[in-house]
């Protein structure tokens, strides 16, 4: 796992212009095959969590899951660690709205798109959609929520809104909020419950 973090930390500073020594040699000695692509980090802990479930240990598998800091970043890090890069196979999540960015990004890439697998609006919709509103308050209750979530549905903005998309906006009124609850309800899953971007994803690794 520390090897795992180190090169995502490698493929970080590679992106922001450093050298590509240190990504290439841990990818190496990592034996990694394929690149998870993720928006953000609530995305990357809510499959790790569900991958975690299934008993699976994606980076000993040769698999990394990397968030890459939204949606406007994919086309760089198709380049890195795609056919023009490293030669990883490429693999992720995108919502529906950004699509055209991930088509084009894989498309100068030289990329398939076949494991690339689409969100109605983000994980957290398709979470919440896959459990049910009722069994998410259960969540935001377990976790001593419960006040934050109330003052979040008595703001007048948020009045004749559906349950769902109130609690879609309420995992993201603070940070780390989106994280923590992208992992909790991940785990909160059953066998064969999860969205179905989800377990493509997964089953395409």
């Amino acid at each position: 796992m520390a090897d795992m973090r180190a090169f995502r930390d490698a493929v970080g500073r590679w992106a922001t212009g450093g050298s590509d020594d240190a990504a290439r040699e841990l990818a190496e000695r990592l034996g990694l095959r394929t690149a998870v692509l993720l928006e953000g980090p609530s995305d990357l802990a809510a499959v790790e969590a569900l991958a975690a479930w299934r008993g699976r240990d994606l980076a000993a598998e040769g698999v990394c899951v990397l968030a890459i800091g939204g949606a406007m970043s994919v086309g760089r890090y198709t380049g890195l660690l795609g056919p023009p890069g490293l030669g990883l196979r490429l693999a992720g999540l995108c919502d529906a709205g950004e699509r055209r960015f991930y088509d084009r990004a894989l498309e100068r890439a030289g990329a398939e798109r076949g494991s690339f697998f689409v969100c109605v609006a983000d994980l957290e919709d398709e979470l919440i959609r896959a459990l049910g509103a009722a069994r998410v308050e259960e969540i935001i209750r377990a976790e001593g929520d419960s006040r934050p979530w109330q003052t979040f549905q008595r703001q007048p903005a948020h009045h004749g809104s559906l349950r769902h998309q109130q609690l879609r906006r309420f995992l993201g009124t603070r940070k780390g909020r989106k994280i923590r609850y992208g992992r909790l309800l991940a785990e909160a899953l059953e066998r064969g419950g999860a969205p179905d971007p989800l377990e493509a994803l997964l089953d395409s690794v």
